[in-house]
């Protein structure tokens, strides 16, 4: 049994949404991001999403545009990105790991290498936001064949005659974007997500995760109410670019423990406030 399907079984029979924090492979820098990977889950995350950097991030707004400039930037690759689940992997091979990106720094790898090598690294799944269902033997099929879940995104505009085609190999679990628009606005209304996601979710019978726009804790158990996860994502990086550079701490190393531990706090109260959801709308 892979580990999403483990998580999302274990998180089923105790009735409660997985927290899903994203952050972006190589920002502020490489030691930086690795600290904070391994952090997370002492954090409450139950799955992490680690960006891909890439210069055109189409579906992302200007947190998660800037944390992956400056990741490239630093020499972030995508080999250092498995380099940094393989570190994660010699602490903890429990935490679900997906990575998330587009897909020509997966083409310019090698498609058929990278699975191989992403499997050895201990990657959980993939999301390549701009390679289409119709693409499915680029990069899903191989990495289905490889133990990889492949998570495709679905959205306010996905209707039901496009709906079977984007989850005929989707495994893992299905992520909502909850709005028409980049990573970081505005979030979708509560009645209409939970409307959308279980028509996703009789569809494909596979977990949903809701995200794009969930900012808050609040808005964070809101959809925890009844989605299966809920991906926060800009909130996390906007939190890490404007604590690492604040005034009054010498040295690097000061600025990155400043950083890391304010992101681990804002973390743990989104955790809490979606591990908490179904108990507060029980009440």
């Amino acid at each position: 049994m892979s580990r999403i399907k483990a998580l999302f079984d274990r998180l089923t029979a105790q009735n409660r949404a997985a927290f899903i924090p994203y952050i972006m492979g190589g920002d502020p820098d490489y030691a930086t991001s690795l600290k904070l990977l391994k952090a997370l889950p002492g954090a409450g995350a139950d799955l992490i999403e680690l960006g891909v950097p890439f210069t055109d991030p189409m579906a992302d707004g200007p947190a998660i545009e800037a944390a992956g400039l400056k990741a490239l930037k630093g020499g972030q690759t995508l080999a250092k990105t498995l380099e940094m689940v393989r570190s994660f992997r010699s602490e903890d091979d429990a935490t679900p790991i997906i990575l998330m990106g587009y897909y020509n720094p997966f083409f310019s790898y090698g498609p058929e290498k990278f699975v191989a090598d992403a499997r050895a690294a201990g990657v959980d799944g993939l999301i390549i936001v701009d390679l289409p269902a119709e693409e499915d033997a680029e990069l899903c099929l191989p990495a289905r064949a490889q133990g990889i879940d492949f998570i495709r995104l679905t959205t306010p505009t996905t209707d039901d005659a496009r709906l079977p085609v984007v989850i005929k190999n989707t495994s893992g679990f299905v992520y909502y974007v909850s709005v028409a628009g980049v990573t970081g606005k505005a979030s979708g209304e509560a009645q209409s997500v939970e409307t959308a996601l279980a028509r996703i979710k009789a569809a494909s019978g596979l977990p949903v995760a809701v995200g794009f726009g969930v900012k808050t804790a609040e808005k964070a158990q809101e959809f925890a109410k009844f989605a299966d996860a809920v991906v926060v994502g800009s909130a996390l990086v906007d939190r890490l670019a404007k604590t690492y550079g604040e005034p009054g701490l010498e040295g690097e190393t000061a600025a990155a423990d400043n950083a890391v531990n304010a992101v681990l706090r804002l973390a743990s109260d989104i955790s809490g406030a979606i591990h908490t959801a179904r108990d507060s709308r029980a009440r």
